[in-house]
């Protein structure tokens, strides 16, 4: 007899559940669900200046990866990955993810499939999450660079792997986002705050 899929919903924001059963569980449509060390947070989906941030990441990533063909594999969005972190029992799903190797074969590909760069546009109530919480997983996890867009703060965080900790650099409007990650990228800040400004 198979056992009924636990479900949650928006009412279970900061009910604690390990990671195998929240990996498992079917969610109620309408909003976000990641779990933070063992505990489910749930989010309103976020507004438009949000989203036009991250579609104007997306649009840059993509016009990249077309002028250079086999550097990127994977431009992927929040509902199109996870990053399994066990030892924390944290599931994350960022805002972009950019992986530059093909997903590995078996079972387990969200534990395993590791992206260069992470990204995450900050919205009200997700400073904590994206300033504290995920930089340490992330970082854990493998990711070679994490990158925070605060349009409230007006400034980028860029954070670079250098060795086991993160490297920190702060980045505003004006100034340029380059990687030897991805060779000749160059994202200029100030287009993605505009699309934010213009939502």
């Amino acid at each position: 007899m198979s056992r009924a899929a636990t479900i949650v919903g928006p009412q279970d924001h900061g009910r604690r559940m390990t990671l195998g059963e929240f990996d498992t569980a079917e969610v109620r449509e309408g909003y976000l669900y990641e779990l933070g060390r063992g505990v489910i947070i749930v989010s309103d989906v976020p507004g438009k200046k949000h989203l036009a941030q991250v579609n104007a990441l997306r649009r840059l990533l993509t016009a990249y990866d077309l002028a250079n063909p086999g550097r990127i594999h994977t431009i992927a969005g929040g509902a199109e990955c996870k990053i399994l972190v066990p030892p924390l029992d944290s599931e994350r799903h960022p805002d972009v993810a950019v992986y530059c190797t093909e997903p590995p074969e078996g079972p387990d590909l969200w534990k395993s499939w590791i992206p260069y760069v992470v990204i995450e546009v900050v919205s009200p109530g997700s400073e904590k999450r994206d300033y504290e919480e995920k930089p340490p997983e992330y970082l854990d996890f493998g990711v070679q660079e994490y990158w925070i867009f605060d349009a409230e703060k007006f400034q980028v965080l860029v954070k670079r792997r250098s060795g086991a900790r993160w490297a920190d650099r702060v980045l505003v409007p004006a100034d340029t986002i380059k990687t030897h990650l991805l060779p000749g990228f160059e994202l200029i800040i100030g287009a993605v705050f505009d699309a934010a400004r213009k939502a």
